[in-house]
């Protein structure tokens, strides 16, 4: 299966910027931690803003919907979140890692 190509972290947060700047509310998720195979390393970033628009990846396409749907949330609130996804936890059958890794990714909105 081909990797699917990840803007760099640099480019996610110059597109974070660039949605502050023209008024938009953002968040950034940011992979905190992995076990096993997890599809992203550590640092992998992935930004939304209060439409759902997203740029970048935490997990190859395996977690972002929950993690667009929870970014809403913490835009909204002002609250961040630690998600936790993997085949062993409550999420497994609504979403989880096909390679069978965990990851952690933190949540936050950006001021």
């Amino acid at each position: 299966m081909p990797a699917i190509d990840t803007p760099s972290i640099p480019d996610v947060l110059k597109t974070a910027e660039a949605w502050r700047d023209a008024g938009r509310s953002v968040a950034l998720a940011t992979v905190i931690e992995t076990w096993g195979s997890a599809p992203r390393p550590t640092g992998s970033h992935l930004v939304i803003d209060s439409d759902g628009n997203f740029e970048g990846s935490v997990s190859g396409g395996c977690v972002e919907g929950a993690v667009v749907s929870e970014a809403i949330e913490v835009i909204e609130t002002g609250k961040p979140t630690t998600l936790e996804f993997g085949v062993a936890d409550e999420t497994a059958w609504r979403v989880g890692l096909s390679c069978g890794g965990r990851i952690r990714v933190y949540v936050e909105p950006v001021a």
